[in-house]
Formats: C-alpha cells, structure tokens, sequence
C-alpha cells in the first residue's frame, strides 16, 4: 500500500508534465498503480473531449517544465562562468589585444585592400565590447570613427542612430548615410533587432597589428 503524501507528490509531479517513465523510476511505482491513480482522479470513462482537454493541459505543463529546467541550466552555467572569469587576467593589455584579435579577425573586414578597420556585427554587446577593448588598448582619435547602418524598413532611423550613437558613444555627426532595405510588409522579423552596425576606424596599422596578433596566437596553438 503506498500512503497519501505518496499518491499526493506523484500526482503535484504528473500535473507538471512529468511522465510516466519518469514517475515510476523516481517513486518506484509500477505504471499500472500509477495509470490507476490517475485515472480515478480524472473520472472515468474519459469521452475523447476531456481526453484531448487533458493531454492539452499535459503538453502545456510539460513545456513550462523544460523551459523553466532550460534557465536553470542557462543560470548555472552563466554563474560558473562569472566565477571563472575571475581568474583571467582582464586587465592585462597583451590579454586585451588577444580578445580584439579573435573578434576582428571572426567579425572584421580583413582583404588587404580594405582602407581601415571595419568590423561588422548585429549585436549590440559584441560591438559594445570590441569598440571598449579597442580604446583601452591603443591611443585613438575619437575623430576617425565612422558608423554606418543598414537597417529595414521598419527600424525607426531616429531611434536606432541614437541607440548605436549612444551604446559606442560616437557623435552621430560621425555616422555616414543610412542604408535601408525596403522588405515585405509580411513578413515579420524579432523585436529589438537593431540592424546591422559597421564601425569604421580610419587606421590600417591597427587593423594590420590587430591581424598579426590573431595569426600569431594561431601559430602559437595549433597543432604541431
């Protein structure tokens, strides 16, 4: 015989989408007892309306669980990362200019026949963290940066200048002409997207040094 606060826990389990399988190896309960239980909790004989009703409510608490164990296991690994990030040495300028080497060289523009540093990205952080390690790690002329956009239809210009001018902290006297491409009304794209960024620096022995950095790392561990 199984007790009340058994019959209870399994059945607060199976509301939150646990399954049978799952149920039997966590209690020890053969899925006939629990087939039964659950049963008689649910009224019998099902008609297929309370049926399909209950595998919807089923289905419904099962996605809640697998998100909620998803950002669980988001936060334990953003909180082990937090603490291994400790131990690096940040504020090491040869660390810095290691990090800028393997963004530019993913994300940068890199043909020798490119005038300047420009790298490329969508993200509002990744730009945000390129352009922070770039000033901390050389002398710069706030003058030569450029920003140029290229946004769809539906980005507000205004608003999406002033964010970019903002977040990298670059006048929007500095941003060059606004490319838009026109899309079709239906389709439908994420929110809070701020089209894509290109940040220009008026200096090729930057991005050359920067460059040089990168295929020395490479060098340094890749496979003998």
């Amino acid at each position: 015989m199984y007790t009340k606060q058994t019959k209870e826990k399994a059945r607060k389990l199976r509301e939150q989408g646990v399954s049978y399988n799952k149920l039997q190896r966590m209690l020890d309960i053969p899925k006939s007892t629990l087939s039964s239980w659950f049963s008689e909790s649910l009224g019998m004989p099902f008609d297929r309306k309370t049926l399909l009703k209950h595998l919807a409510n089923i289905r419904i608490l099962s996605a809640k669980v697998k998100r909620k164990n998803k950002m669980d296991e988001l936060e334990k690994i953003q909180k082990k990362a937090d603490e291994e990030i400790l131990s690096y040495p940040l504020d090491l300028v040869s660390f810095q200019k290691s990090l800028i080497s393997m963004l530019y060289w993913a994300e940068g523009a890199k043909h020798e026949k490119v005038s300047g540093l420009i790298f490329v990205n969508t993200d509002p952080k990744l730009l945000e963290l390129f352009i922070s390690l770039l000033r901390n790690c050389y002398e710069l002329d706030e003058k030569k940066f450029r920003v140029r956009l290229h946004l769809h239809y539906y980005h507000p210009i205004k608003e999406t200048r002033q964010f970019w001018s903002k977040l990298l902290e670059i006048p929007e006297s500095q941003f060059t002409k606004t490319l838009i491409k026109r899309r079709s009304l239906k389709k439908r794209f994420r929110k809070n997207f701020h089209g894509i960024c290109i940040l220009s620096y008026l200096s090729s022995s930057i991005r050359k040094e920067i460059l040089a950095l990168g295929y020395a790392i490479h060098n340094q561990i890749k496979p003998s």
